[in-house]
């Protein structure tokens, strides 16, 4: 499924908004580094795919940036793991 993941750059964040909750992946940007720092996904909507969502959303625009990206998340660091395609980004 595809979501209209809001990339909100004042608050250096993602955003997505299912059922009335937010689910967030948040990040800070220095010198072209990406350091995703947190993913937070309500348990109300848990298990829906979010997070995942979430972290390819800030992994394609990481890319689409020339951005490497530095993975504090435990989340992040654990699907680049799982997904090759996005291990050519890590710093």
């Amino acid at each position: 499924m595809s979501r209209a993941i809001q990339h909100n750059t004042a608050q250096q964040r993602f955003e997505w908004l299912e059922d009335g909750a937010l689910s967030v992946l948040d990040y800070e940007l220095q010198n072209g580094v990406m350091a995703i720092t947190h993913t937070g996904v309500p348990e109300s909507v848990g298990g829906r795919g979010i997070a995942a969502d979430l972290a390819r959303a800030a992994l394609d625009t990481a890319r689409a940036n020339g951005w490497s990206v530095r993975p504090v998340c435990s989340y992040v660091a654990s699907y680049i793991r799982r997904h090759e395609n996005y291990q050519d980004l890590l710093a």
